[in-house]
């Protein structure tokens, strides 16, 4: 019998990747290229959409050869992709208007300053669940629309098209110009702030408050359902799933019911909180997204907490402070001591995401003494991701009224165990890291293969899934409330870089 498999395609922001999992949830193959990053102006981060489509034309056919198959034995392809980040094309041609405008880039900050002194600003929060922020896609469309001479026109006439990276790789995919199929699904449509959270549909007054014209939006579909067939790449495959990454992640992590939490750990971090089918509105500094939506069942819900610099921390241990030549160094530096000395490490770059969303702050390093030793440094940069964890699960167990049991992690920072160690002490829950650490890759193949029968069910992925490891809270209650109060003290000094008379916005 001939081998069958589900491909991934996920679109990142640094990379493209095609994978191949087989029945058991297992990779198969593994191709990835890099495509440039642009920075044409301080705070502009853009990237090229037709290198990111030429990038998958080469490395499909390369996943493909790894495992020795042909096109005829993938039963489905999923998409998981960076969120937020904007692409316009012509309709006609496929040729992108620009470059994509990619999601970390601060280039609408003006605009989302006026419009929040619009009318009508403060239902913007309560339609889409998210903040008017420059994170976010329908600023990026009117900026785009309003820089570039006679597009709103064109845009108006539907001669223009509006997506994220799923939908420009769909609609490349299943022809482009020559029949394209032009969808997005609920989890990056819900990232747009132009989708009502409750019917899953452009909002009319949220398009008008943008000023983005209906005529250009793609149609909102579920995460899973077969949105056409390829006609490129891999001729006559089924392109059966698309979802935002890390709500991929959550589905990958088989988190389906509510409570289950997980949280990806890279260069920042992202924790998910599935929520069942209402949207739970955050007091905490949160965001409420769509988590998934399986064909015509209702879609389900989660709370998103955004952490802004985990990995990146060690990073800057690395190169900015070069207390070592590589980032796995810092798990055997920091096991040299058993606590932090009472030092401290709030990293706040550039401001603090949730649940503070303080753009203000700056970092800071507390309780210097001549007793600490690089070795207390150490173990205070990855403290700092366990307590930043912390924060978000607290403002998370608030919001929903449910109380985390198990955190389920992956991402390149799993793999120190002396970290996962620390976040299972701070949170007082285990943690766990699966097998298969590609989460990702691995939910959006879930949701392909869930979408054309390659597997039966929700529980059948679930048994899918395997724990590589478990680590159990060992700390003393009484020091991890002491700490846990150090730590907030701390970060409440970030916050002093706000200068009497002065606005955050001109803080240092």
């Amino acid at each position: 019998m001939t081998e069958r498999y589900v491909m991934s395609i996920d679109q990142g922001t640094t990379s493209t990747r095609c994978i191949l999992f087989d029945h058991g949830g297992r990779l198969v193959s593994v191709a990835q290229r890099e495509h440039r990053q642009h920075f044409p102006k301080p705070g502009w981060v853009e990237h090229d959409p037709m290198e990111i489509w030429r990038n998958l034309e080469r490395i499909a056919p390369e996943a493909l050869a790894q495992a020795g198959a042909t096109a005829d034995q993938v039963a489905a392809v999923g998409i998981a992709n960076q969120r937020e980040t904007t692409v316009l094309w012509d309709r006609a041609t496929g040729v992108p208007i620009g470059r994509a405008i990619v999601w970390q880039d601060l280039r609408t900050g003006p605009l989302v300053d006026e419009l929040a002194r619009a009318p009508g600003a403060a239902a913007v929060t309560e339609r889409s669940g998210l903040p008017l922020a420059t994170y976010f896609s329908a600023p990026r469309v009117r900026w785009m629309l309003d820089h570039t001479p006679g597009l709103r026109e064109r845009a108006e006439r539907g001669e223009v098209l509006f997506g994220t990276m799923e939908s420009w790789l769909i609609w490349n995919l299943s022809g482009g110009p020559d029949g394209g199929v032009h969808v997005t699904d609920v989890t990056n449509a819900s990232r747009t702030l132009l989708m009502d959270l409750h019917t899953l549909t452009w909002d009319d007054g949220l398009l008008d408050f943008f000023g983005v014209p209906k005529a250009m939006l793609p149609e909102i579909r579920s995460s899973t359902e077969t949105y056409g067939t390829a006609r490129r790449v891999f001729p006559g495959v089924r392109i059966g799933a698309a979802l935002g990454d890390q709500q991929a992640a959550l589905f990958g992590q088989t988190c389906f019911s509510p409570g289950e939490t997980k949280c990806t750990y890279g260069t920042g971090a992202f924790l998910l909180m599935n929520t069942g089918t209402t949207p739970v509105r955050s007091d905490n500094g949160l965001l409420t997204t769509v988590g998934y939506k399986i064909g015509d069942e209702p879609a389900v819900y989660a709370l998103e907490g955004s952490i802004a610099v985990t990995g990146a921390l060690v990073q800057w241990f690395r190169d900015g402070l070069g207390l070592i030549g590589t980032a796995p160094e810092i798990e055997t530096l920091a096991r040299g001591v058993d606590d932090n000395g009472g030092c401290y490490i709030v990293p706040a770059f550039s401001g603090l995401f949730a649940p503070h969303w303080r753009s203000e702050a700056r970092g800071i390093i507390v309780g210097l003494t001549s007793y600490i030793t690089k070795n207390h440094l150490a173990r205070a940069v990855l403290e700092a991701t366990g307590w930043q964890t912390r924060e978000v699960v607290d403002a998370m167990n608030r919001d929903s009224g449910l109380s985390l049991r198990e955190l389920k992690a992956d991402g390149g920072m799993t793999s120190d165990n002396l970290l996962m160690q620390i976040v299972a002490d701070v949170l007082n829950v285990p943690v766990a890291r699966p097998m298969v650490v590609e989460t990702v890759s691995l939910g959006a193949a879930y949701a392909a293969g869930l979408a054309v029968g390659y597997w039966a069910g929700l529980e059948g992925l679930r048994r899918n899934w395997h724990r590589a490891a478990r680590w159990v809270p060992a700390m003393d209650p009484g020091r991890r409330a002491a700490e846990y109060d150090n730590w907030r003290r701390a970060v409440e000094r970030t916050f002093d870089w706000i200068r009497a008379g002065e606005n955050p916005g001109d803080a240092p």
